[in-house]
């Protein structure tokens, strides 16, 4: 049932014969999304661990201590990312392991930071194997934190990976100068050897590898200027071939020698406790089980099969009571439809995020004002994988966990608190995700199963594997915030907007865990803040009201439906100026020629601008637009649609994407793609709905997702500018909803303000 791992598994490495491409999973990274600023911003504790690792062996090679010792000695002196043993390990059969700071989780970091190095450290890609790097100071390359999410991996480690390669090549001439004693300007590279073309010799890096490590890493190695093997270039996937086989391993799939399985049966409502379990000594005789245990806000059953765990688990007859303390009680009459309420009724000026001008007088004297309310729903991560973990205490003292996860240095951090241990104490493992979306992030009660299996493994004296079902993952998710938005727009004699006010309404993920006031939450109100229309007098403020539920960060986080928001009003705008969408929006980008650039290759891209109705084959269509500037990308999208037995049918989504620079743009064509289907999936079916303070949805039966065959043709150009590096995992998202139903307004006249539009019935209104 259970792939098993080596019982030491400090490390978890396979070693790769040369010319096999291939990424592997062991140890990992990571923190939570709204990226470094948005932290800075909040003030919120960052508890990172200073874990270290020494540099030892033969080659250029990384042995990892998991003893505190050199963490507390050399953390704190130790630049992220310069270390190159703690990166990099050339075998004797010239294959090389890099140690990545990120997560792999299908979005293909593991193939662009191989890319990278590769590049400057002039060595094939064919020779790497990459593993996710265990905590530790080396790998806090994002100014001192780490994180995989925030669609901020590569380009917040660009330049840093750089350096790291071009070092590396570096020693590696310096060790062959020594040796062949010759000037190191006398010497060059070829993939996976240095050169000396004076005298025809050659040495492989293998040969070179333990002299190299020797040797200081020098401050600023020189870069390549131009000509890139590997940037820039589609190279394909690394781990396309084990997913595509089946050899490739998550955390669902792991096993460690003596293991127990632990099933858990949740409290209806966080805040609830288990008091007693009444069927007790039945459980504790069910074949199989090795025993019961009452753990916060749970109950849970050990067995020697998980099936036999979850079946005492579902069968347990617990008495729950309200317990006393919680940080995050839900309500017991807590509904959607109550907290819906809640919000548009919620009231004041707000705080100000961004003003420009004097909206509230521009307003005053606008010949024409345009207002609108417009809502999103809860959302589930509804990640492929379950949610599980391993907990193993080893003899001498130390923790080892194995979990998905988005921040290692997060985790670590909160399990040596759970255990009464020092961080160093802690190994996190960090397989390959089943699926990101932000739900692997440390969510206080919802977080995951890793603080059960603690618990439990300390309680048995063996090691534990906690699993939870789909329904109890359901129960327990960190969901997408609930979100409302009111806007009023004045428009002059000839119909162009010349003032704005917005506000949102509710609470941002970053203001939840991080302490962000409102204001200064980037999470509450990013893709209706952030925009870069031409409009003289703007003013975007958040009306704080706290989300009784657990939320957390979910794909493209408040961009996820703000940009539905401000795009959807747009249009609306545009409809009541007399504006064409499209001519609107290129006359208030006139003077941005990135975007005007961008608005014009997703044009050419779709074959020219109609929003509609026009005839296609028998089929009435229409076309809508949107723009979205996230995670310092740029993009636009244009979305053809048509109607189905009263609901939307979309047929093709073009996006033009300008991510600055672009270092794998094959790969950036699938994360968009990617992002289309999840933004498409919550456009027009998602919602989590709660009543009595319980969601309806406790799996797939009764959450809706989007099917294979409503999936659309996607077509993607990607551009390049002179912009700062961009994200690329999450852009995509935020401009499909607007876009979509941008183009359902054009088709049928009705205008959805509230998501999924599966509520809407277009066929009886248009």
């Amino acid at each position: 049932m259970f792939d098993r791992l080596p019982k030491p598994a400090r490390t978890a490495r396979t070693d790769a014969a040369p010319g096999a491409p291939r990424v592997t999973t062991g140890d990992a990274p990571a923190l939570a999304p709204g990226l470094r600023d948005e932290i800075a911003r909040a003030k919120g504790p960052v508890n990172l661990s200073r874990r270290g690792f020494l540099g030892a062996a033969a080659g250029l090679t990384l042995a990892v201590a998991l003893t505190p010792k050199f963490a507390r000695a050399e953390a704190a002196e130790i630049t992220p990312g310069t270390r190159v043993p703690a990166f990099l390990t050339i075998r004797e059969d010239g294959s090389i392991l890099l140690n990545s700071p990120f997560v792999e989780g299908g979005q293909g970091v593991a193939t662009g930071i191989a890319q990278i190095v590769a590049e400057e450290l002039d060595a094939d890609i064919e020779a790497f194997e990459v593993v996710c790097a265990p905590p530790g100071r080396d790998y806090q390359v994002m100014g001192g934190m780490r994180i995989t999410g925030g669609s901020s991996s590569v380009r917040s480690s660009f330049m840093t990976m750089r350096r790291l390669g071009a070092a590396a090549r570096a020693m590696l001439i310096e060790a062959a100068a020594t040796r062949l004693d010759v000037p190191a300007g006398e010497l060059t590279t070829e993939p996976g050897a240095v050169l000396h073309a004076a005298s025809g010799r050659r040495i492989a890096y293998a040969e070179l590898a333990e002299a190299a490590m020797a040797l200081d890493v020098p401050a600023e190695p020189p870069l390549k200027q131009g000509d890139f093997r590997y940037i820039g270039k589609s190279v394909p996937r690394m781990d396309v071939r084990d997913k595509s086989t089946g050899k490739a391993k998550y955390a669902i799939d792991l096993s460690v020698p003596d293991m127990l399985l632990a099933a858990v049966q949740h409290a209806p409502r966080l805040g609830m406790e288990p008091a007693s379990i009444a069927n007790r000594a039945e459980l504790e005789a069910m074949r199989g089980v090795h025993s019961v245990h009452l753990l916060p806000g749970a109950v849970a059953v050990v067995a020697d099969r998980w099936w036999r765990a979850r079946a005492a688990a579902d069968a347990a007859e617990v008495e729950w009571t309200e317990g006393e303390g919680a940080r995050f009680p839900l309500p017991a009459d807590f509904s959607t439809d109550g907290l819906r309420e809640t919000l548009h009724a919620a009231t004041g000026d707000g705080a100000v995020f961004e003003e420009k001008g004097d909206a509230a007088a521009a307003l005053e004297g606008a010949a024409q004002v345009v207002e609108a309310r417009y809502d999103a729903p809860f959302l589930a991560h509804g990640q492929l994988e379950p949610p599980s973990a391993i907990a193993r205490f080893n003899d001498d003292g130390t923790l080892e966990i194995w979990l998905p996860n988005q921040a290692p240095e997060m985790h670590q951090a909160e399990a040596a608190k759970l255990a009464g241990l020092e961080p160093g104490q802690v190994m996190i493992h960090s397989p390959q995700l089943g699926g990101f979306f932000g739900r692997h992030f440390f969510y206080e009660n919802s977080t995951g199963p890793f603080p059960q299996a603690v618990r439990l493994a300390k309680a048995v004296g063996r090691p534990v594997k906690v699993l939870w079902s789909r329904e109890e993952e359901f129960l327990r998710d960190a969901l997408r915030p609930m979100g409302h938005a009111r806007f009023r727009a004045g428009l002059d004699e000839d119909g162009m907007p010349v003032a704005l006010m917005a506000e949102t309404v509710g609470e941002g993920p970053t203001g939840r865990w991080y302490g962000a006031p409102p204001g200064k939450d980037l999470s509450a109100v990013e893709g209706v803040s952030g925009k870069s229309y031409a409009i003289p007098n703007t003013r975007v403020a958040q009306i704080h009201e706290k989300n009784p539920a657990m939320i957390g960060y979910w794909r493209s986080v408040g961009h996820s439906m703000h940009d539905f928001f401000y795009e959807g009003f747009l249009d609306e705008v545009a409809a009541a100026g007399g504006k064409d969408p499209l001519e609107l929006r290129r006359a208030l980008l006139a003077d941005n020629p990135r975007l005007s650039r961008l608005l014009e290759e997703v044009v050419t891209l779709s074959g020219g601008w109609t929003p509609g109705p026009y005839e296609d084959g028998g089929v009435t269509k229409a076309r809508g637009v949107a723009m979205a500037s996230p995670f310092g990308s740029e993009v636009a999208t244009i979305a053809e649609v048509s109607l189905e037995a009263g609901q939307i049918e979309v047929h093709r989504i073009w996006v033009a994407i300008d991510c600055g620079t672009a270092v794998n743009p094959e790969a950036i064509r699938g994360q968009v793609a990617s992002a289309v289907a999840l933004g498409l999936s919550q456009t027009l079916l998602e919602e989590v709905v709660y009543t009595d303070g319980a969601p309806e949805a406790r799996n797939f039966d009764m959450y809706s997702i989007l099917p294979r065959g409503r999936m659309p043709k996607v077509e993607t150009v990607v551009l390049e500018s002179d912009a700062p590096m961009g994200g690329v995992g999450e852009p995509g998202l935020p401009g499909v909803a607007p876009a979509v139903v941008n183009a359902a307004a054009a088709l049928t006249g009705v205008r959805v303000r509230a998501l999924p539009t599966i509520r809407t019935e277009f066929a009886s209104q248009g």
